[in-house]
């Protein structure tokens, strides 16, 4: 609703408008308050969002795949000569050497077409059926190419009369579902399968025309010194991907091979030899990826937690910040951001949690037999001494050996997290996946619903969703007052300004009867 306008001082000469802003200005100042409480709400809203989507991400992440013993189980197989083939080793692949032989690789059938020309020369894309040599009008009564394409027959087959062009084919035999293309300066037609394989490819199987076009249906399966199968026609039919892992023979259409633990991609034909072992550079950087993870957001929370609160730092009404430049603007507005989570309990006790579970004690069993209390210091992963790291960084955690370490202490240490691995693999990954849990298991619980909060979510949500709501009809009934009370005092000015009129009204009469006027 718009304001109502307001005459006033007319009579009076006062300036009602500036008197009645000071007499509501404490409830002005209630208004503004309010509103900048909630502002500041929406801020910190904002701040646990972006905090909570770090925790939900580390949780949802690395934390969550290092609960498994599977996802330690790395491996990796080195091939005596690896243009032979592609290998992907999975962690369920045995650790032994094997005897590969790569006898043939998987093709798509290819058709490559006579030379065709014109009595000017080689023919064009743009050349008609019949401006080709050997066109003969009496005898052409229009043109087909029957074909099978992944063994089912092209159903009604390609026609082509004596005014379609070269290129108009080619468009016909891709709409049937193969590649085709004319090479101008080949003058020849060029036709694949989409796909690799001995059914998926395609067969000329009949036809009339199809000797103008340069296609000749017939072949014969010949091999040539690599064993592809060829015809002196210019055909070659799509073949399997042929290979012997320790003498058994294996067929794929594509190329690709899973066989025991082990996706192997034919790339070339010969022999190579895979030998498959425990990859435990894997592991360790599976390892380090996880403290990487952790210390990335420990180190948020503790920036946050031990932030300068700035409660010297008042929201600034729109006259203040008109008062200042855009710069110190954004800097004090940035400060008070800073601080917005600085102390806060729940911050606290989420950090807290997680720093308990990564310093607890678990019994794990040991490759010789033994049942050993193992913490994270066991494998040199330690945080610094409480002078020596930064404040926010107090609680990240460092591996002694670490090549990519920026502090010299940690660099040169023993690598005792590769020696375990190299030594006691099965330990590691107990312990790890162990810790893990734990610590999925505490987040869990930080994370999990109430009247107060949201599942997965680790601050009260629900609860200053409602302290949202509480403000602003806090800043409703604010305004509702401030308007009365300003009502209230133009009501009074102008009953003044009426009587002021009345009365300046009385005295101008007297005067003219008086003779003043």
């Amino acid at each position: 609703m718009a304001a109502p306008i307001r005459l006033t001082g007319m009579n009076s000469g006062l300036d009602t408008e500036a008197i009645i802003t000071a007499l509501t200005s404490n409830q002005k100042q209630k208004v503004t308050k309010i509103e900048g409480d909630q502002k500041r709400l929406t801020w910190k809203q904002d701040a646990w969002k972006k905090l909570n989507k770090k925790i939900t991400d580390f949780y949802n992440g690395s934390l969550s795949s290092m609960r498994f013993s599977d996802a330690f189980s790395k491996k990796t197989t080195a091939l005596s000569d690896s243009s032979v083939a592609t290998v992907v080793t999975k962690g369920d692949a045995m650790n032994t050497t094997q005897d590969l032989k790569v006898k043939r690789l998987a093709t798509s059938a290819y058709q490559t077409g006579g030379q065709l020309t014109t009595a000017s020369g080689k023919a064009q894309a743009g050349t008609k059926i019949s401006e080709l040599t050997g066109f003969d009008a009496e005898s052409f009564s229009g043109g087909t190419i029957e074909m099978k394409v992944g063994g089912k027959a092209v159903d009604p087959p390609i026609s082509f009369d004596a005014d379609d062009t070269i290129g108009s084919v080619v468009a016909k035999l891709k709409a049937a579902g193969v590649n085709a293309s004319f090479d101008e300066g080949q003058g020849r037609l060029y036709i694949a399968g989409k796909s690799t394989g001995s059914e998926a490819g395609f067969e000329i199987t009949g036809g009339s025309g199809l000797a103008l076009l340069g296609l000749n249906r017939s072949y014969t399966d010949d091999v040539d010194a690599e064993g592809n199968r060829i015809a002196a026609t210019g055909f070659r039919a799509g073949q399997d991907a042929e290979i012997e892992l320790n003498d058994v023979t294996y067929t794929s259409k594509d190329g690709k091979f899973d066989i025991n633990g082990l996706n192997i991609t034919a790339d070339k034909v010969g022999e190579t030899t895979l030998t498959t072992k425990d990859d435990t550079s894997g592991i360790y950087d599976m390892v380090k990826q996880f403290i990487k993870g952790y210390n990335e957001l420990i180190n948020e929370m503790s920036k946050l937690y031990n932030a300068d609160n700035a409660k010297s730092y008042k929201m600034l009404t729109e006259e203040e910040k008109e008062a200042m430049s855009e710069d110190e603007v954004k800097d004090w507005e940035e400060k008070i951001r800073e601080g917005l989570l600085s102390g806060d309990s729940t911050l606290g006790d989420a950090s807290g949690a997680m720093r308990a579970v990564m310093a607890s004690n678990f019994e794990i069993k040991t490759a010789d037999g033994q049942t050993l209390k193992m913490n994270l210091s066991t494998f040199g992963i330690n945080t610094l001494s409480y002078f020596n790291a930064p404040k926010d960084e107090r609680n990240a955690f460092h591996i002694d050996g670490d090549p990519d370490s920026d502090i010299a202490s940690v660099k040169s240490a023993d690598d005792k997290l590769k020696q375990w691995i190299a030594g006691d693999p099965d330990a590691v990954t107990e312990f790890f996946t162990t810790l893990s849990k734990s610590l999925y298991s505490k987040l869990t619980d930080l994370m999990k619903g109430s009247q107060y909060s949201s599942s997965y979510t680790i601050y009260e949500d629900k609860l200053m969703n409602k302290q949202y709501s509480s403000y602003t009809d806090k800043i409703a009934d604010a305004n509702e007052k401030l308007n009365a009370a300003e009502d209230r005092y133009y009501k009074k000015f102008s009953k003044m300004e009426t009587a002021m009129a009345k009365l300046n009204s009385t005295q101008s009469s007297l005067g003219s009867y008086f003779g003043m006027g």
